[in-house]
């Protein structure tokens, strides 16, 4: 507790705090240590306050107040951190926007949230150009990144942040913990990305919970290479570091032929996952230097096998913990630092270390009945750091915060002591390579097709430890289709289309072309009967990876 940046008021809450307040105190008690490590350039934690302040003066010369909405379009970059943290100093909210989302993805979330503006890099303009004139909100655009003179009526953030009259911390507006800091839209069963509202108070405690649940102290160099546009970056490695006073080293992407030599350079010593990274460092050759490197702890999740989990331990010599937890509150299950793995398990309820805050996770059965040990249902979770619901969706919030607790929407069941077991998504949300993807958004895509019929989409296992997207599509009768459309339709025209639509990572891998669809009575389809058709669903369809296409990332 002494060690973790706390408000100097014991009668506050622990967690009670702004970003604003968090950066001003780190500020104050270690100046010249180095926040931020990324591309070769170094961020202190002064630094870090005086970069943020001049983004805020930048944001309000643009004439962005108190809860106005920005947009933000950016790889990995101190870039993102500067605009994230200069906007919740002046209350405003910081809307991050998948880099593989184009136009029409883009527009929606722009729309939705009402921006004012976007900050966006260069090699990105070319999306927000297309986006804007579907925007009537949007006021001002920030480019980051060299020189363009290609992009005339965009101004540029570096300048931006030069010219604007510098905003003293003491000047800043007032901004309360409970106040927004960042909209995360998430992939959702409709089709439509919503907008989980996270607070100042929400990121404060998810910073002080990861900087105890790792038992990390100032000395520790926190590494993320996942996207700054998901929480899971935002919660564990920035604000895990913020609050205890360590370090953060940011990379890109996840490269696992760099992995290594990026950990081994930067010396980092905690490092956060998802499941695939795990998988694909373990199928790269070993070497002899395996286990020369300086990570104590990798933390992730989902839960997977434990003899993964230990053969990833002796190979690398680092510890390994799993967790369960979601954009909408960071605040699930954890496994002990000391603690031997259980079999499938995430854990139990994590803990903050002021006494003060209170989580509790509950299993609810078909009935609205409380579950025992042992019984599968619906996991439920209810502390002081989950989001007070989705932006401008009154039914999704009222759905989703029934009674009082978070309805995650997955299933699992504890155990007598406590330890969570998942077992499956209630949602229709395929998981891939780190991405939520709506079954329903690459569905209605797809039947945009114009020799396309109906579809259905679903979630295959992976050799990479999370899903792949099957589309089960249905193509249209000949004679119903357009003169020019009279070819039999091909799996790899669908590839195609999607990848057109889609972000990348959204393109489905397996594509079944079928006659019909098993269907209810009301006519639903009944995806049940299609994943217990057969034992292997990637087998006797068309494999896009097997027959060579490669939908690639933005560069």
């Amino acid at each position: 507790m002494n060690s973790l940046i706390a408000p100097q008021d014991p009668k506050r809450n622990t967690w009670s705090m702004t970003l604003g307040e968090v950066l001003a105190l780190a500020a104050e008690r270690n100046p010249n240590k180095v926040y931020l490590y990324h591309g070769g350039r170094q961020v202190t934690y002064r630094q870090l306050l005086d970069y943020s302040l001049q983004a805020a003066s930048a944001f309000r010369s643009l004439g962005v107040a108190h809860g106005d909405r920005v947009g933000v379009y950016l790889p990995n970059c101190r870039e993102f951190l500067f605009s994230w943290m200069g906007l919740s100093l002046l209350g405003a909210i910081c809307v991050p926007i998948n880099t593989a989302y184009r136009r029409d993805e883009m527009a929606y979330i722009l729309n939705n949230a009402e921006v004012k503006g976007i900050v966006c890099n260069h090699t990105l303009a070319d999306v927000v150009t297309e986006a804007s004139p579907l925007c009537p909100s949007l006021r001002f655009r920030l480019v980051v990144g060299d020189d363009d003179p290609s992009l005339p009526s965009y101004d540029w953030f570096q300048q931006s942040l030069e010219e604007a009259p510098l905003l003293a911390y003491e000047d800043l507006p007032a901004v309360a913990p409970t106040d927004l800091s960042m909209l995360v839209y998430t992939s959702g069963t409709t089709g439509r990305p919503k907008g989980v509202m996270i607070s100042h108070e929400m990121y404060i405690a998810a910073g002080q919970g990861f900087a105890v649940w790792p038992q990390a102290t100032e000395n520790d160099r926190f590494f993320t290479c996942l996207p700054y546009f998901h929480a899971n970056a935002q919660y564990y490695s920035t604000m895990g570091s913020l609050a205890a006073g360590a370090s953060l080293v940011l990379e890109e992407r996840f490269s696992a032929s760099n992995f290594w030599q990026q950990i081994r350079s930067s010396d980092a010593t905690v490092v956060n996952f998802i499941g695939m990274m795990m998988s694909v460092l373990l199928k790269q050759p070993p070497t002899p230097a395996d286990g020369t490197n300086s990570v104590r702890l990798f933390y992730g999740s989902p839960a997977m096998d434990v003899g993964l989990l230990k053969a990833f331990e002796e190979r690398f010599g680092a510890r390994v913990i799993i967790g369960f937890g979601m954009t909408e509150t960071c605040y699930g299950t954890i496994e002990g630092i000391a603690s031997p793995h259980r079999p499938g398990s995430s854990g139990r309820l994590r803990w903050h270390p002021d006494s003060r805050f209170e989580n509790r996770m509950c299993i609810l059965g078909p009935g609205g009945a409380s579950l025992g040990e042992g019984q599968v249902g619906e996991i439920l979770l209810r502390n002081p750091a989950v989001t007070p619901g989705y932006w401008r969706d009154e039914s999704r919030t009222t759905e989703a915060l029934q009674g009082g607790w978070l309805h995650t929407g997955d299933l699992g069941w504890v155990d007598d002591d406590g330890y969570l077991f998942f077992v499956d998504r209630k949602k229709d949300v395929v998981r891939r390579r780190g991405e939520n993807i709506s079954s329903q958004e690459v569905e209605d895509v797809i039947k945009a097709h114009p020799k396309v019929l109906d579809c259905a989409v679903i979630a295959v296992p992976s050799d990479l430890g999370e899903e792949e997207v099957k589309a089960y599509v249905v193509p249209r009768p000949t004679e119903s289709m357009e003169p020019s459309s009279h070819q039999s339709l091909e799996p790899a025209e669908v590839v195609y289309w999607c990848a057109e639509h889609l972000a990348y990572f959204k393109v489905p891998r397996y594509v079944e072309l079928r006659q019909d669809l098993p269907r209810t009575p009301s006519l639903r389809v009944r995806k049940d009967v299609l994943r217990d058709e057969r034992e292997d669903l990637t087998q006797g369809c068309f494999d896009r990876e097997a027959s060579g296409i490669q939908i690639r990332r933005p560069s």
